[in-house]
């Protein structure tokens, strides 16, 4: 009753204030500050994110660095691998101004001698990863947002007990905002086979271990098997994945007869190691129990020639690193950008520097949902496309599907895919992993699959656009003022 109480008196308010008479700052301020005000009678605390304005003239101290199988490259080598694949590409500035600052504010190294997988939709992506699974000796790691009490489900968490009873050590970290409609049962069956499963950041404050952060949660999909082969990217363990991007879904979608759309990526190489670290770092923020004694980090050969970078984001940190690399790769980009991603409700810097890009003559390209199981998401998102559009942006949206996808290419060498969304709540209120891929083999993949989605695809033009109804701009505004907390 509280907060229906406070829900119709901003309303009241904001009938008396939203007058056409007041300018689109004056109605965005007051958007906001309604939001403010609602979260602070609820008790509800804030973050924000920073003013990133990275110094793209300013030349780190030292040279890009990458790491092989065998430990760090020599300058020399280091410099060769960067030249092949600046070579391999289309003129880009990507190199030179970019991966200096990636350098300096993620941390993790970019290493060399990765194979690396684009795997697409549920499917595909579930068949790799049993299979990976099945063939498990040592242990396996899995973080999951959700998983459901499903077909999908259950076939991997027998999966996970037939490794258990052969002696291969399995750790699952699970999200409890995200499993919060899986039974408790489900997961008891597995602790009670030795399992170790540990509930990331309760929703239940008596069962919290270090205070009550009911608002972050970790929003990542990975898994690592025996240290050396790891997946990651935006499916979840769900039955709504089975019929793929062309199928139908198997259980509850906006529209039951939509299928999901989503991607995911299977690595192998010196990468491993760096996705293992921001397993085991989750499993000890949350205070888990200690796991069992394994061979974590192997010694890993060389799988591939990809050049991939991981990079993890928390809250804890200072600010979200996937954003600030995003932001600092949108920068540079001298010809194209070109992002697919299912919940986009972006801050001011975001839209700032898609919109710059633009303007100094880089294609910008979003393929964003049409249907969405995240309606204030959806609306709060397009609530920007006029200011977009007007900024040259081009704008489509994917038909047919539930596009989950989370993906960005820059001047077709510079390719992430992971868990992250482009809104508030991945970038403040999320743990999310992401990868980074350099070159243009693997772009070319991802601008196949990027221009597969395009055709089927509708265009968003400005003037039909801005004679959209009422209605719709009503749910827009309303979406756009609750998106820090979506």
């Amino acid at each position: 009753m509280r907060l229906i109480s406070i829900h119709r008196a901003l309303n009241a308010v904001c009938r008396i204030h939203w007058s056409p008479m007041k300018s689109p700052s004056r109605r965005r301020a007051f958007a906001l500050c309604a939001a403010l005000i609602t979260a602070a009678m609820l008790g509800l605390s804030c973050s924000s994110l920073p003013t990133f304005v990275p110094d793209l003239a300013r030349r780190s101290a030292k040279p890009v660095s990458l790491d092989g199988a065998y430990g760090p490259l020599s300058a020399q080598q280091s410099r060769a691998v960067l030249q092949r694949l600046q070579r391999g590409g289309e003129p880009t500035d990507i190199f030179s101004r970019h991966l200096a600052v990636e350098e300096a504010i993620v941390g993790s190294p970019l290493t060399t001698g990765n194979a690396v997988r684009l795997l697409q939709n549920g499917p595909a992506t579930y068949s790799a990863m049993l299979g990976a699974i099945a063939a498990a000796r040592d242990h396996i790691n899995l973080e999951t947002y959700i998983l459901d009490d499903d077909a999908v489900g259950r076939q991997f968490a027998q999966a996970l007990l037939d490794k258990q009873a052969q002696g291969v050590q399995v750790n699952l970290l699970r999200d409890s905002v995200g499993t919060f409609s899986t039974p408790v049962a489900f997961f008891q069956r597995l602790t009670d086979a030795g399992v170790r499963v540990l509930e990331f950041n309760p929703v239940n404050p008596l069962t919290a271990r270090d205070g009550w952060q009911w608002n972050q949660r970790d929003h990542r999909k990975l898994l690592i098997v025996d240290g050396h082969i790891a997946f990651l990217g935006g499916i979840n363990i769900s039955s709504v994945y089975s019929g793929g991007s062309s199928g139908k879904a198997k259980r509850a979608s906006p529209d039951a007869a939509l299928a999901w759309r989503d991607t995911h990526l299977q690595l192998q190489g010196p990468v491993v190691a760096e996705l293992q670290k921001l397993f085991l770092a989750a499993w000890q923020s949350q205070h888990g129990p200690p796991l069992q004694p394994r061979k974590y980090f192997p010694a890993l050969q060389p799988m591939g020639t990809q050049v991939v970078r991981a990079i993890g984001s928390s809250p804890e940190e200072a600010f979200s690193l996937i954003y600030a690399t995003l932001l600092s790769a949108i920068g540079s980009a001298e010809t194209s950008v070109r992002i697919t991603n299912a919940y986009f409700a972006p801050d001011p810097q975001l839209l700032e520097a898609l919109v710059a890009a633009a303007a100094r003559g880089v294609e910008v390209t979003l393929i964003l949902p049409s249907k969405t199981d995240s309606w204030l998401v959806f609306h709060a998102g397009r609530s920007y496309y006029a200011q977009l559009l007007k900024g040259g942006v081009r704008i489509f949206e994917r038909r047919d599907v539930v596009l989950h996808s989370k993906t960005a290419l820059v001047d077709g060498v510079w390719a992430t895919v992971g868990s992250t969304n482009l809104d508030w709540r991945s970038f403040l209120h999320n743990h999310e992993v992401n990868a980074v891929m350099l070159g243009a083999d693997f772009g070319q993949q991802m601008q196949t699959v990027f221009d597969r989605d395009l055709a089927a695809s509708d265009a968003i033009e400005l003037d039909k656009w801005e004679r959209r109804s009422p209605a719709l701009r009503a749910q827009e505004w309303f979406g756009r003022l609750w998106q820090y907390w979506l």
